[in-house]
């Protein structure tokens, strides 16, 4: 069940990371679900660096570092994916 739980928070990090990100990100479906598992990991390493990956009730900030890394993982991850595609961007 954990699997199917990342899967879904992967999924759904990695959409509100790609809304977030101006421009449009040419990368699929499940490499955006892969960067969003990636981008919560990272999160949740840095919540429990700083020390608040624990804490009583809902944890806001590490549901944002979270976010935090979806977004950072995404960006770097589209970016690498069109250098691999040999896409280039207009702009």
């Amino acid at each position: 069940m954990s699997w199917l739980w990342a899967i879904i928070v992967g999924l759904v990090l990695g959409v509100i990371a790609r809304a977030i990100l101006p421009g449009k990100q040419d990368i699929p479906i499940w490499l955006t679900i892969i960067f969003g598992i990636l981008g919560s990991i990272l999160g949740n390493a840095v919540a429990g660096w700083i020390g608040v990956a624990d804490t009583k009730g809902i944890d806001w900030i590490r549901h944002l570092l979270q976010l935090a890394g979806a977004v950072a993982v995404v960006a770097v991850g589209d970016m690498a994916w069109q250098a691999i595609r040999g896409n280039k961007r207009r702009t």
